[in-house]
């Protein structure tokens, strides 16, 4: 917890509440169906909660945003940027779902209002949204053809909408055909040795129309 007050020192008592319930609900959940591997289990603010909310540190959804968490596995990143974003609506989807479950009970218990978890494959999800996040589920080429017509056409944000991915390593030969993808160092944000090597991945999509 102290990690997230020392990188979010303005948040909420309620979001401090949040974070804090976190590591009891996911330790609780982990024991049943475990979807956070133990070593990760014992620094889940490092290695999930605040990896999670990079995306934070990169941008501040406008109220009323839709985002869709693809592949969130126990849901990460959306429920960290969930509690972070109270006023956006997260739609987190996995195709594996015991992971669903995990994340409908974590949201269940810490009283979220604003995520929905469904489990589907994100190519059968009907809708449309500002942003479609992600940590590490595929390379870009196949995460941006899944994705493909997801993306609303009307942007609200200073950036166009799109995918905002994390993920760490050398991506030159996975953006190469991306020449618009941005990438910002996590080490930009966050001092911690864990995040030397990881980064957020921003690519407008174009939405014909």
């Amino acid at each position: 917890m102290s990690l997230i007050k020392k990188y979010f020192p303005n948040l909420s008592v309620d979001q401090y509440s949040h974070f804090e319930q976190l590591k009891d609900l996911y330790q609780d959940w982990n024991l049943k169906i475990n979807v956070v591997s133990r070593k990760d289990i014992d620094e889940l603010y490092l290695r999930h909660v605040l990896h999670s909310l990079g995306i934070a540190k990169y941008i501040s959804f406008k109220s009323g945003s839709k985002i869709m968490d693809v592949g969130t596995g126990g849901g990460f990143p959306g429920i960290p940027l969930a509690i972070m974003f109270p006023e956006i609506h997260f739609t987190l989807v996995d195709s594996i779902g015991k992971k669903i479950k995990v994340v409908q009970e974590v949201s269940k218990g810490l009283g979220l209002t604003n995520v929905t978890a469904i489990h589907s494959r994100v190519e059968d999800i009907d809708n449309t949204f500002d942003f479609i996040v992600s940590r590490a589920v595929a390379a870009m080429p196949t995460f941006v053809r899944w994705t493909k017509g997801k993306i609303a056409k009307k942007n609200n944000h200073d950036i166009r909408n799109g995918i905002i991915y994390l993920k760490g390593g050398d991506l030159t030969e996975e953006l190469a055909d991306f020449p618009k993808a941005e990438i910002t160092n996590l080490s930009d944000y966050f001092e911690e040795e864990f995040y030397e090597t990881k980064k957020v991945v921003y690519l407008p999509v174009k939405v014909r129309g």
